[in-house]
């Protein structure tokens, strides 16, 4: 269970970074790329959801 919980911290940690680093680029001036580090989020909390989708199962 702790393997989990790791992993919802990363992933959640990962996306708030990805997400507060696309706001400094965008009010920086640097508009695009902020925009593009700004798609990470979803990409982030999708392979996040990804790693957990197996954990619970029972192989059968």
């Amino acid at each position: 269970m702790k393997r989990v919980k790791y992993v919802k911290v990363a992933t959640i940690l990962g996306a708030i970074a990805s997400l507060l680093f696309s706001v400094a680029l965008w009010f920086t001036g640097h508009k695009d790329q902020g925009v593009f580090v700004g798609l990470w989020v979803p990409s982030i909390l999708s392979l996040g959801a990804f790693a957990l989708a197996g954990w619970g199962r029972k192989d059968g």
